[in-house]
């Protein structure tokens, strides 16, 4: 069935044009496939930064969410011809809109596009911005970085390509095929250029936070800096990505909720990523299921965050809803393992030194001394320990009591004023507080996760999830999916998660 609807999709697309007649891709011939590819990175490199491309790139970007919408309105031939007009044809194309749509800055936009709730207006502008579609790498552009990467063109790799991509981002597209063993497979192929734009753009993002310490005073920002840059750096190698996610995929393999697809090794390079073809659905049609359905989803989703994190001391770092896809039942299939932090036994008895005075066994005293020491609060600042047990007691507040706990998407938003609104109650702790290095990715759990858990309107009884999945507490099932997590683990002789 996978190759028909294969062979059904490259039909429809037999006669769509892949180059320009402009004679500006040159680039693409002559020479072995690795000095075309190297060509083309070095004229993406170049133009990138050119700044009278820039405001090209923005007219591309503006004319592609044009595109878009009158795509809702046009016809099946129509959509075909409006993606033809847009696409990244050539390597100035790309490199274009590379300088202003995708690498780095992009990609913080997408961590942050769930947060815009509890951010002020003119930061949601700003992260609107960062936030906008691009055009995907023409057809044949796409088979040109195949080609560089594997020896040979995908139409010859594979029993069956698909020319036309399934998914565009801020590093990479991806493209369904067939291998030659008959294996359904996604194959990301990273943009050309884009590490050049990423280092570009990286070489500049302490500008964005370093005005943040006239805000924040406790804040230091260069560590916290460095460590966003190595993670969106590790994100370029895809050979990092398939560690990372064989690691998943091995830990997890044959769990009732929980599935990893498998990474593809032979057709996988440093900038070709090939694994398993999954299915489900996505996020938005979640939100349509049933109750019951969204809060085993998000059972699913906290025992595998939580589950990595003291398990595996992995955390994958990018809950973005586009990285699931769901079945019902509460089985999801976890994508993109680029941005993961891996955690030292140090790093990780943080944790437990904080939710034990905070939740276990609630001592405000003990919990302000445990903060101190790890660096998330200067020791001697004015404020009293209640008044600081109030202010990060509600990252916490959702497991206080033993009882099912609704999260709501006013909760998901109070939680990110708690970082970013000085006006609120809290705004002077706020501004004496500090994130350490360990805790810059860590952080998407309560920036990302809770605000998917607030769309969903999740209700459980979270803490006893959490004490599941404690190592120091190791609780007993408390849900049918932990029974079934529980028998799972004792086979695979690990803890449940």
């Amino acid at each position: 069935m996978a190759a028909a609807l294969l062979r059904q999709q490259q039909q429809r697309r037999s006669d769509h044009p892949s180059l320009g007649p402009d004679g500006s891709v040159d680039v693409l011939t002559g020479g072995t496939a690795r000095e075309r590819r190297d060509r083309f990175i070095k004229s993406s490199s170049a133009a990138s930064r050119n700044a009278k491309l820039a405001s090209v790139a923005g007219r591309a970007g503006s004319n592609y969410a044009v595109n878009r919408a009158k795509k809702v309105f046009a016809s099946a031939e129509r959509r075909e011809e409006l993606d033809v007009e847009f696409e990244l044809k050539t390597a100035e194309q790309v490199a274009e809109t590379l300088g202003q749509m995708k690498g780095a800055l992009m990609k913080l936009g997408q961590m942050a596009s769930y947060l815009d709730q509890g951010l002020p207006e003119h930061v949601r502008g700003a992260l609107a911005e960062l936030q906008q579609d691009a055009p995907p790498m023409s057809p044949e552009l796409a088979a040109g970085m195949v080609e560089a990467e594997l020896g040979q063109r995908p139409e010859v790799l594979f029993a069956e390509w698909d020319p036309v991509p399934i998914a565009s981002a801020s590093i990479g597209q991806v493209h369904r095929a067939i291998t030659q063993e008959g294996t359904a497979v996604a194959v990301k192929v990273q943009y050309p250029g884009v590490a050049d734009a990423m280092e570009s753009d990286l070489s500049n993002v302490h500008l964005l936070f370093a005005g943040m310490g006239q805000l924040f005073p406790g804040f230091d920002h260069k560590p916290f800096v460095e460590e966003v840059k190595e993670r969106l750096i590790e994100e370029l190698d895809y050979h990092n990505e398939a560690r990372n996610q064989t690691l998943f995929a091995d830990f997890y393999d044959g769990h009732p909720t929980i599935h990893i697809p498998r990474v593809v090794e032979q057709y996988s390079t440093g900038r070709v990523l090939c694994t398993e073809l999954a299915e489900g659905v996505h996020w938005n049609d979640l939100a349509g299921w049933t109750e019951d359905e969204r809060n085993l989803a998000a059972e699913t989703l906290y025992r595998f965050v939580f589950g990595s994190l003291y398990q595996l001391s992995a955390f994958n770092g990018d809950p973005h809803p586009g990285n699931y896809l769901f079945r019902p039942g509460g089985q999801i299939t976890f994508l993109d393992f680029g941005l993961v932090k891996h955690f030292t036994a140090h790093e990780l008895s943080h944790f437990e030194a904080m939710i034990r005075p905070m939740v276990l066994d609630p001592d405000p005293a003990k919990f302000r001394e445990a903060i101190e020491r790890i660096g998330l609060l200067n020791p001697g600042e004015p404020f009293t320990d209640d008044e600081v047990t109030a202010y990060f007691g509600h990252f916490y507040e959702f497991m206080i009591e033993d009882a099912p706990f609704t999260m709501t998407p006013e909760y998901a938003s109070e939680t990110v004023r708690r970082y970013f609104d000085q006006r609120g109650p809290y705004g002077e702790i706020m501004k004496t507080a500090n994130l350490p290095p360990s805790f810059v990715i860590i952080q998407r759990i309560n920036l990302g996760l809770y605000a998917l858990f607030g769309e969903l309107h999740a209700t459980l009884n979270f803490r006893r999830l959490a004490e599941e999945t404690w190592p120091w507490v190791s609780a007993a099932p408390s849900t049918p999916m932990g029974e079934r997590v529980a028998a799972w683990a004792r086979a695979r002789g690990h803890q449940p998660s």
